[in-house]
């Protein structure tokens, strides 16, 4: 199975297009209002015209309520919600049983049993990722923090997984190695600053993704 990637926090016509034209599976769109990545229905609807059906839009919410996630769905077309908060399997449950839309639980890993976690959301979530934890006073994601790959080394779940955190070019066949992961999520690493996305980086990176084994 070829290493994947998605492409988060696209903010911008340009990045989406690199995104696209590189051969992202996933792109990322952020409905979270603290976040620099953050976009407005609007603004989200004029970027998924421009992904085709053959790449997955996700939609990242941080403990959105009911009002919130349907206002989301109301919007724009998405193919996963990527659930970025504190929302336990109960709380996934009742999302899906509302809305009906295949979610994605992000967790925040530090140690092994942080990873360990991630079995009480299978059954419950249609995918993993698994990322870095935040600074204090940081954003979710999207810090440019990686956590140690090598405690996913040998995992394996009954669902796609993914891995997050501070992945860039120069690190990328590292944590493939590492974590064995086969799908790897990016967003400050291809950035000039929080939330300005470069194509050019989007490219390079991509073009990294598509030369692993």
């Amino acid at each position: 199975m070829p290493v994947t990637a998605k492409i988060c926090g696209i903010n911008d016509p340009a990045s989406m297009r690199a995104a696209v034209k590189g051969g992202a599976s996933h792109v990322g769109l952020v409905f979270y209002p603290p976040s620099p990545r953050s976009l407005t229905g609007p603004q989200a609807q004029r970027l998924a015209t421009l992904v085709p059906r053959t790449v997955k839009r996700v939609g990242l919410l941080v403990d959105a309520n009911d009002l919130q996630i349907d206002a989301v769905l109301g919007a724009i077309p998405l193919d996963l919600l990527q659930l970025h908060g504190a929302e336990s399997p109960g709380r996934l449950r009742a999302i899906r049983e509302r809305f009906g839309i295949p979610l994605m639980k992000a967790l925040r890993i530090v140690t092994a049993a942080d990873v360990a976690i991630a079995d009480a959301y299978v059954g419950v979530a249609d995918a993993l990722l698994f990322d870095a934890k935040a600074p204090p006073g940081g954003m979710p994601g999207g810090n440019a923090i990686a956590f140690d790959w090598s405690l996913l080394k040998g995992r394996d779940w009954p669902l796609p997984w993914m891995i997050a955190g501070g992945l860039d070019v120069s690190n990328l066949a590292q944590a493939v190695a590492r974590s064995g992961a086969r799908i790897v999520d990016v967003s400050s690493g291809v950035e000039d600053a929080p939330g300005k996305k470069n194509p050019d980086k989007i490219t390079e990176f991509l073009a990294a993704v598509a030369r692993l084994p």
